[in-house]
């Protein structure tokens, strides 16, 4: 399932000086110009993903199926623009609705081949869940047959174990373990990464992998100017010393860091429990934020995202109207200065609140 991310305007030694001014009304220039493609593994992929968790979650963000027309739109808009890059999870939907963000996405590739006429190289990583019943290396497998079959693919581009057992069942870790390997030897995924994985668990399971033949591509966690403590930054070490690429999920802190919020401005649902134990000590960041922003003509909410792309990161922002997906894409294309990141950095530790972590992160 290779979809080619490459496409150009016009040939690239032209001086558009030369070119008479009626013919750039007929070319139709990409609203956020793509940047330079980074590695994960064998994958390029864009410098900035899309998560789909809100794609079928209902309890938490107020997915209804009536929004599939729009998440087509912000799909097609996304692909356009460069990104390629899509995390999803076989848990993400709920109830009914279990394993909808992956049918969607398949949906939507086969949508935009067909509307588009166009082969772009699209990176699906997906997550499977360390659920009880997953017990053997064979259910591990199935259950990324299972995911090629809602997605209607050949190959997914990264397999991820969603979250590690060894506080609970170090029986079924292994095992898991030899599942990922097992959907790499079979060719039904191109890499293989894990998620929420404290430094001491992703140090292991990277030598159990690299033991096998297996490469560890990259490691997925929650990582954000609200989410960068001791465990997040040796994580981002461990990372950066053995070649795997952080993925940051929740860049920016389910919201917080977007300005959009106060303590007396919550969301609605669950979220609003959590925004109002830590919103009230973010002010230090929160102005830090609004300040670069201002100066630099972007919104809080670009300028948190460039911070994860800028620390090296791959961060993966959800979206889930075509407003949220233009303002994301708005992170790239530029780059925060060093003494910018200071600033931010430091606001940050001056700020006495911090996201809570997932629950499901190890050590």
């Amino acid at each position: 399932m290779a979809l080619s991310a490459c496409c150009s305007v016009g040939p690239s030694n032209v001086n558009p000086l030369t070119i008479p001014s009626f013919l750039f009304k007929s070319l139709k220039f990409p609203s956020f110009w793509p940047t330079q493609k980074v590695k994960i593994g064998p994958l390029s992929v864009s410098p900035m993903g899309f998560g789909t968790w809100a794609w079928g979650n209902q309890f938490l963000w107020g997915y209804q199926e009536s929004m599939d027309n729009e998440l087509q739109q912000i799909f097609n808009l996304a692909v356009e623009n460069g990104i390629n890059l899509f995390d999803t999870a076989d848990s993400y939907g709920t109830g009914r609705l279990n394993g909808q963000s992956e049918k969607l996405l398949g949906r939507f590739i086969r949508e935009f081949q067909e509307q588009k006429g166009s082969q772009r190289e699209i990176v699906i990583a997906t997550k499977f869940a360390a659920y009880p019943w997953r017990l053997t290396p064979g259910q591990f497998v199935n259950a990324c047959r299972a995911s090629l079959d809602r997605m209607q693919i050949e190959q997914i581009g990264i397999g991820q174990l969603h979250w590690s057992t060894a506080n609970y069942a170090p029986l079924q870790e292994l095992a898991l373990w030899d599942g990922l390997v097992a959907m790499y030897d079979k060719g039904l995924v191109q890499a293989v990464g894990v998620s929420n994985y404290g430094p001491k668990q992703l140090l292991k399971i990277h030598d159990y992998l690299k033991d096998r033949g297996v490469p560890l591509c990259s490691a997925q966690v929650q990582f954000s100017l609200l989410s960068m403590g001791k465990d997040q930054l040796e994580i981002k070490s461990i990372c950066d010393s053995l070649g795997i690429r952080l993925i940051a999920y929740s860049p920016l802190g389910l919201g917080m860091l977007t300005g959009k919020y106060s303590p007396s401005k919550l969301p609605t649902g669950p979220r609003a429990l959590l925004f109002k134990q830590i919103l009230p000590g973010l002010d230090p960041l929160l102005s830090s934020l609004r300040d670069i922003a201002n100066k630099r003509r972007k919104t809080m909410s670009q300028v948190a995202i460039n911070w994860c792309i800028c620390k090296g990161t791959v961060p993966i922002p959800g979206v889930k109207s075509i407003t949220q997906a233009k303002e994301n894409l708005g992170a790239l294309g530029w780059r925060l200065s060093s003494d910018e990141l200071l600033q931010l950095e430091y606001a940050a530790q001056e700020s006495p609140r911090r996201m809570i972590q997932n629950i499901f992160q190890t050590r």
